[in-house]
């Protein structure tokens, strides 16, 4: 999300291509060969500038894998922001995204929220049609819950391959809500119970956006218990002769999920300190990982 310059729908440089192979080359450095992307992320940009790189470096499309997503709208003069799984509009977002990217297939096309207006035949339909023409290898959806990706996958011939949540030691519903349940606090939390154990039985990789919690542990501290953690996670990185950003990704790992954490930064530096994650198992032990989970939350479990 972090390459292709800002925000705006203006044109990218030699600079953002810079920084774009710069940030590869840490990721790769670091043992990191997946990249995630979306059509949506600076208006395109990031897809493109990365294309740029995949271009003047021969060979490096053959050693990684290629996540890209489509579904989101972003507003503009043809409407507002919005969300569209319509097939002709997933095929025509998934062409675009190929010319940007110069490649011809993409490894894993994630759906990335659901559209309370498409008709899921037709999302299917367009799936399987990039599929079958070799332009997609596999799918997999992003924000969606158990009965949502059970009623897609009903109509697919491929399994879908993972599910991308915002999963961190900072946006813990996912987490909090298999022990909330029969509390009064269960009520406020947003997350679809059972869709952890639903990707788990089937194979479905949970992968986690904003793993590194926006550098809320890391660095951009605004609360005691976002002090008290990072304190602890300084601790802990010392302890096992690593990185706070390692062990913030190593809990998630730790999960019996198998959460693969999305980095989300195009920062070398900060890219390389979470090597350790790609390359080592999580060194947690159980009451490690419970005492990173309370101090985030601030209160003892229910």
């Amino acid at each position: 999300m972090g390459l292709g310059g800002s925000w705006e729908p203006d044109a990218y440089g030699p600079d953002d291509i810079d920084v774009a192979e710069a940030a590869v080359e840490a990721a790769l450095d670091s043992g990191i060969t997946t990249f995630d992307h979306a059509d949506i992320y600076r208006h395109g940009k990031a897809e493109a500038v990365f294309g740029e790189v995949l271009a003047r470096t021969p060979g490096l499309r053959e050693r990684i894998t290629l996540q890209t997503k489509c579904g989101i709208r972003l507003g503009g003069e043809d409407g507002p922001g919005r969300y569209d799984l319509r097939g002709p509009s997933i095929v025509r977002r998934v062409e675009e995204s190929l010319t940007r990217l110069r490649t011809d297939v993409i490894d894993v096309l994630l759906l990335h929220r659901p559209d309370p207006l498409a008709d899921p035949d037709e999302t299917a339909g367009a799936l399987m049609s990039l599929h079958r023409q070799g332009l997609v290898r596999s799918f997999g959806v992003s924000n969606m819950g158990a009965p949502q990706i059970t009623a897609l996958q009903a109509r697919l011939d491929v399994p879908l391959v993972a599910n991308q949540l915002e999963m961190s030691l900072h946006s813990r519903d996912w987490v909090e809500a298999g022990v909330l349940l029969n509390t009064p606090a269960y009520a406020s939390n947003g997350f679809p119970f059972g869709t952890l154990e639903h990707c788990r039985d089937h194979g479905i990789r949970l992968q986690a956006w904003g793993a590194l919690a926006q550098g809320r542990f890391t660095g951009r501290q605004s609360t005691a218990a976002e002090h008290a953690t990072a304190e602890l996670l300084a601790d802990l990185a010392r302890k096992k002769d690593t990185t706070p950003e390692t062990i913030l990704l190593w809990w998630l790992a730790r999960h019996p999920a198998g959460i693969a954490p999305v980095i989300g930064s195009a920062r070398p530096d900060r890219i390389r300190a979470c090597r350790d994650a790609a390359v080592r198992e999580p060194d947690l032990t159980h009451e490690e990982w419970y005492e990173l989970w309370i101090t985030a939350r601030a209160v003892p479990l229910p």
